[in-house]
């Protein structure tokens, strides 16, 4: 049988089944979906590849889907560091944003962004910002496969004017995208401090009536809990729920401050989690409290949040500190085991981001989205648990391969559908641009 790819590879870990590790098998590609994952020698028997990708020293895992992130910001990468959030946003960002947002930023940064992702092994994101027909336009000229999320905020932006406004403009997005095989969309109110109860009641209608996710900032920091109270007179996740919001819809981003009686009630509700440790302790914003909300049943992924606030977009470096930080907070050295990071960051985030059915796993009917990493150096030997070695002992660094819908998007480290110079140019251009005024 004739069909597009066979890649072979030393293991092939598909996340589903969890745990699975398959050594010595190949994964056949064909119309950009895996048609099926086989022993090596039934593979070579019984396909007829127009391409071959001989692997020997690689895992070959889902793409890694960065669950939470403001891609465009990458070009504020290291603009203000070492603040606590509520001074980095109203003294920094906001204002950089105020002076520089339009088109041009959004274009430029989302495509270091999305450079900066292939090369880590991500192949999907979840984005929050403003623009988002030009974050959509950009990832499909790439060919990357994001969530564009619709962002509403009560404030003005370059981009809108009122809540109203950016919802109206949202649905315009959802619908230029409504049928692209890589975007999608996801309504994106900024958070609880930022978005009025209006808004919020018509976002939780539209998301219903176009079956689309909720991706908002939620329980980030004690800052956002008084406002919460003073504002409202409740705590912000009761007064989701007042407001219908609590739902498998929902992917709420940080939750660092949280009661046992909240924890209970969000994973009553069957709504995600996305959890960015790296951002979190960046900015102090609090210690989200990952093993109980495992236990507890709720779906958690993994987010890098922006490159401003981080300072990167490394998944795999996500991982590492997730599954440690969870152990410290925990006092158990079981709590999140590396097969459960490795989750996190794969079909955990598909399903926070309702595209389970397309992506997250190595599952034939998925789309072929892979990430091939070499465990042959000398700093992964020796290989006892190749799951083990790509959470605690692998990088970003050891991509060599990345496909998306089954396009080679990243070859023997080489960005292939992005010109890594022109970017690196332009993200220079717009440095000295804004240094200027900083």
């Amino acid at each position: 049988m004739i069909i597009d790819t066979l890649i072979f590879a030393r293991w092939i870990i598909p996340v589903i089944p969890e745990q699975q590790v398959l050594i010595d098998h190949a994964l056949a590609v064909q119309g950009g979906k895996i048609l099926e994952i086989l022993p090596a020698d039934q593979a070579r028997a019984k396909y007829q590849p127009k391409s071959v990708h001989e692997l020997p020293r690689h895992a070959l895992i889902p793409g890694l889907i960065n669950a939470h992130t403001h891609a465009s910001m990458s070009l504020m990468r290291g603009l203000a560091d070492d603040l606590p959030l509520m001074t980095w946003l109203n003294e920094h960002i906001w204002p950089t944003e105020g002076r520089w947002i339009n088109e041009e930023f959004i274009a430029d940064g989302t495509r270091l962004a999305i450079a900066e992702m292939i090369r880590g092994g991500t192949t999907c994101f979840n984005d929050m910002y403003f623009f988002p027909e030009v974050t959509g336009k950009v990832c499909a000229a790439a060919g990357m496969r994001a969530v564009v999320g619709l962002i509403t905020i009560d404030f003005p932006s370059a981009w809108a004017n009122n809540a109203d406004e950016y919802i109206s403009r949202g649905l315009e997005v959802h619908d230029q995208f409504r049928s692209h095989s890589l975007i999608s969309t996801a309504f994106a109110p900024h958070a609880p401090y930022t978005v009025s109860d209006a808004p919020f009641k018509r976002i939780r209608v539209l998301a219903d009536e176009l079956e689309i996710p909720i991706h908002m900032h939620v329980h980030e920091t004690k800052d956002e809990i008084s406002q919460g109270i003073s504002h409202y007179g409740n705590r912000p996740i009761e007064r989701l729920q007042q407001l219908g919001l609590l739902s498998p819809a929902l992917t709420a981003v940080h939750m660092t401050q949280l009661e046992p009686e909240e924890i209970e009630l969000f994973a009553s509700s069957g709504a995600s989690v996305v959890h960015c440790p790296e951002s979190n302790l960046k900015l102090a914003s609090g210690f989200c409290p990952v093993a109980t909300l495992h236990q507890a049943g709720i779906n958690i992924a993994l987010g890098t949040d922006g490159a401003a606030s981080n300072n990167d977009l490394d998944m795999f470096s996500e991982m590492h500190t997730a599954a440690l930080l969870a152990k410290g907070i925990a006092n158990d050295a079981s709590a999140i085991p590396a097969h459960t990071a490795l989750r996190m960051a794969t079909i955990n985030g598909a399903i926070a981001l309702g595209i389970a059915d397309k992506t997250g796993s190595l599952e034939a009917g998925k789309a072929a989205d892979l990430t091939a990493v070499n465990l042959g150096g000398l700093e992964t030997q020796p290989i006892y648990h190749p799951i083990s070695q790509l959470v605690y002992a692998t990088g970003r660094e050891k991509v060599t391969d990345v496909w998306i819908a089954g396009k080679q998007v990243l070859h023997g480290g080489r960005l292939t559908t992005l010109d890594s110079q022109e970017i690196i140019q332009q993200a220079q251009i717009w440095q000295e641009r804004i240094a200027e005024f900083e």
